[in-house]
């Protein structure tokens, strides 16, 4: 799952053992090379599904890491894109690593908790990846409203999901043990590391997005095949906030 230039598990141990921003911090320089890096196959899903709904003028991701998702937004949005993160060094490693295209919209990257956005009406579009495990589910609410704040009327927020893992599946009990594992840690020790791969259902989800004043739908990501039930696999899920050119 690592590669040999990823972290060394004493390294994972100290970041595990920090606080949640630190903890990314240190794993900044390296965080391209681990499994928790949003594969490329799912970044090209999501762009191909929101190309036909574009171009966009402005859009944000939320959360951005190291800059995959911004790279992402780049060929679909006009004037600008922005990514927002809390931790310092992910946010040095995806300035050295992205300039803005020439020509092309500009890049801008602010250091800001999800939790308190510093933007109002700013973004026609609004993405993330694979952030989600950072917040706990009494926090899901407070972010969705965020994110429809930074939004104009008509504007788009948009992330893959994917489905839940039978209960056959290794990484069902992988997923399972690795929440359990934080559980006790943040139990026991301080201050909290949050990362958990199970507490973000889809029907959940959508509620608090209905709630956080989104209308919306489920777009299949068709390469990703579909469950023995008939489901897919992947969908990207496109909330849209009311209001503006773009409703409907």
């Amino acid at each position: 799952m690592f590669t040999s230039q990823g972290p060394s598990l004493r390294e994972l141990a100290v970041q595990a053992l920090s606080s949640t921003e630190h903890g990314y911090d240190l794993l900044a320089p390296q965080f391209d090379r681990t499994p928790f890096r949003t594969p490329d196959r799912i970044l090209d899903a999501t762009a191909d599904a929101l190309r036909p709904l574009g171009p966009f003028p402005a859009g944000l991701d939320v959360c951005c890491g190291t800059g995959a998702g911004v790279r992402t937004l780049l060929p679909l949005c006009r004037e600008r894109v922005t990514g927002v993160d809390f931790s310092a060094g992910m946010l040095a490693e995806a300035r050295a690593a992205l300039a803005a295209p020439d020509p092309g919209p500009a890049v801008d990257w602010v250091r800001a908790d999800a939790r308190a956005l510093p933007f109002a009406g700013a973004f026609d579009v609004a993405v993330s990846f694979g952030a989600f495990g950072h917040f706990l589910p009494s926090e899901r609410p407070g972010l969705f409203a965020q994110v429809h704040r930074a939004l104009r009327p008509g504007g788009l927020f948009a992330f893959p999901l994917g489905a839940p893992q039978p209960l056959t599946s290794p990484w069902y009990w992988a997923m399972l043990g690795f929440d359990a594992a934080m559980r006790v840690r943040n139990a026991l020790w301080r201050p909290p590391f949050v990362m958990y791969y199970r507490t973000f259902p889809l029907a959940g989800v959508l509620a608090d997005l209905e709630r956080a004043g989104f209308a919306v739908r489920l777009l299949p990501l068709a390469e990703f095949g579909r469950r023995d039930d008939g489901s897919p696999r992947w969908r990207l899920v496109v909330a849209r906030k009311a209001g503006g050119a773009r409703e409907g």
